[in-house]
C-alpha cells in the first residue's frame, strides 16, 4: 500500500461530493487503512458499525472516518475525520491506498492473434494468447488480459479492463467497466420448445452499461433477439449466471451464486444475497432486498425486503421461522 496525506484525502473526498470536517493537518501522512482494532500510530481507521463500539474506544490509529455523534467515543490519541457516511469513505478510499488498478502499455504482444477486420484504437494492451476475432471495436486505454477470447461482434469502450481468460462475444461494454478473469458473456442462453426439444436460436447480444464490475467466472447470456442488459455501477459477484434477456436495472448489487432465469426485468438499487434464484418472467422492483438463499416465484414491488423458499416479506418470514422453531 502506498502513503497518502490528508490533503489528498480531502481532495479525494471533494473529487467524490462527499462533506468532511477534521482538524488533522493536511501534511499529515497516513501508511495504510486498517480495521479498528488492528491499526497503529500510523494508520487510518473508520467506525460504521455500533457492534465495534468497544474497539472503538481501544483503538491505536491516528485518526478515524467516522459520523459526529460517535466522536466522544474515540481515544484521544485518534482524530476524527468526520463524514456522513464512513463506509462510503472507505470504499473510496481503499481504491487509492492500494493502487492496484491495470493501466493500459498500450503493448500489443506479437502472441496475441488479431483479426484483420478488428479496430483497435489507441494506448490499448492486448497480452499474449489472446485472440481478437472479427466485427470487433476496441476504444481508448483498454486493458485485456491473457487467453482470452473476444468477438465476434464486440464492442468496447474507453478505460474498460478485461482479465485473463475472459470470452466475450455479441456484446456492448460501456466506459470504466472491469471484467473478471473467467467470465463468459454473450453467449447463447438456454431455450427451447419444451416438446420437441427444438432449440431457440439466440440471435441478440449483451449491453453492460458504464463503471459496471463482473465478477470471475459470471455468465450473462445474449438475448433472443434484443439485449440482456447490466445498469450501470453495478456490481455483480463471482459465478453468477443471468439468462437471456434479463434487465438489470442501474446500481445493483448481486453476490455470489445467483442465478436469474430468463426475461425477467429486476429494478434500480437492488440487493441480491447469495445462492438467492428468481424464477423467469418476473418484474423486480426498485430498492428491493433479496436475503441470501432466497427462491423469487412472484413478482415484487418495490422497496420490499424478503426472504425464504417461496420468498416473502421477511417480517413474515422470521415470523414463520420462530413459529416453527416454537412447534419443535
Amino acid at each position: 500500500m502506498k502513503q497518502i496525506n490528508y490533503l489528498e484525502i480531502k481532495n479525494i473526498f471533494k473529487k467524490n461530493s462527499l462533506e468532511v470536517k477534521s482538524k488533522v493537518s493536511e501534511s499529515e501522512i497516513f501508511k495504510n487503512i486498517k480495521t479498528i482494532s488492528k491499526s497503529t500510530h500510523d494508520d487510518l481507521t473508520f467506525f460504521s458499525n455500533i457492534k465495534y463500539m468497544r474497539d472503538l474506544s481501544n483503538t491505536k490509529a491516528k485518526a478515524c472516518l467516522i459520523e459526529e455523534k460517535f466522536i466522544k467515543f474515540l481515544p484521544n490519541t485518534c482524530q476524527p475525520i468526520i463524514v456522513n457516511e464512513p463506509y462510503l469513505a472507505l470504499a473510496i478510499l481503499t481504491n487509492i491506498f492500494a493502487d492496484n488498478s491495470i493501466i493500459s502499455n498500450g503493448e500489443i504482444s506479437n502472441k496475441a492473434i488479431i483479426n484483420s477486420k478488428a479496430k483497435i484504437a489507441n494506448n490499448v494492451q492486448i497480452n499474449a494468447f489472446t485472440t481478437i476475432n472479427e466485427n470487433v471495436v476496441i476504444n481508448d486505454n483498454v486493458y485485456i488480459g491473457s487467453s482470452s477470447n473476444i468477438g465476434p461482434n464486440v464492442e468496447i469502450l474507453k478505460n474498460v479492463t478485461i482479465h485473463d481468460n475472459v470470452s466475450i462475444s455479441n456484446t456492448k461494454i460501456m466506459e470504466n467497466c472491469e471484467i473478471q478473469s473467467g467470465a463468459r458473456i454473450g453467449g447463447a442462453g438456454f431455450g427451447f420448445d419444451m416438446k420437441t426439444k427444438q432449440k431457440i436460436s439466440h440471435i441478440g447480444n449483451v449491453l453492460i452499461k458504464k463503471n459496471t464490475s463482473i465478477g470471475s467466472n459470471t455468465t450473462i447470456d445474449r438475448a433472443v433477439f434484443d439485449s440482456t442488459i447490466i445498469g450501470k455501477f453495478s456490481n455483480i459477484d463471482n459465478l453468477v449466471q443471468i439468462a437471456h434477456n434479463v434487465t438489470i436495472g442501474d446500481f445493483a448489487t448481486i453476490a455470489a451464486q445467483v442465478g436469474v432465469a430468463g426475461s425477467t426485468d429486476i429494478g434500480k438499487y437492488v440487493k441480491i444475497g447469495g445462492q438467492a434464484g428468481i424464477s423467469g418472467h418476473l418484474v423486480i422492483g426498485d430498492n428491493v432486498t433479496i436475503a441470501a438463499k432466497s427462491g423469487v416465484t412472484k413478482n415484487i414491488s418495490d422497496n420490499k425486503i424478503i426472504a425464504g423458499f417461496p420468498a416473502k416479506d421477511i417480517n413474515l418470514w422470521k415470523k414463520e421461522i420462530i413459529r416453527n422453531s416454537i412447534k419443535e
